[in-house]
């Protein structure tokens, strides 16, 4: 067994800011628990094109408001309580609430190694 918090996270190369948030993977696949688990801030007023080719990933909101968008158009609103699971590695817009922070707890399957960063600019959307 382990313990491990945020501040801790915030010390090692497992905190990460992904360019439109923070993203505090506090498990990984070092863990050997077979999925990730992150601490996911998405800044206010924030926008990201995103796809994970190689991961599935579920959040659940647990404070602030933001919303997600598929390559469909539907716009899904995110709240505390609300959970979002991308189970088709589907490509997305990610969005933080308007006034204020979108804040997640991300799962990931299979887990990410920790030190994966996003590409805020490539038009085609960040791909890991």
């Amino acid at each position: 067994m382990f313990v491990r918090n945020l501040k801790e996270v915030e010390l090692t190369e497992r905190f990460v800011d992904w360019g439109n948030g923070t993203s505090h993977r506090l498990l990984t696949k070092d863990d050997g628990m077979g999925f990730t688990v992150c601490h996911t801030v998405v800044r206010a007023n924030s926008e990201a094109l995103l796809e994970y080719r190689n991961h599935l990933e579920a959040c659940y909101c647990i404070k602030g408001e933001g919303e997600v968008e598929d390559m469909d158009g539907n716009v899904f609103p995110i709240r505390t309580g609300d959970i979002y699971v991308l189970d088709k590695h589907d490509r997305h817009y990610l969005r933080g609430g308007k006034d204020q922070d979108l804040i997640l707890v991300s799962i990931f399957n299979p887990p990410l190694t920790g030190t994966e960063r996003h590409d805020l600019n490539n038009k085609s959307g960040s791909q890991y």
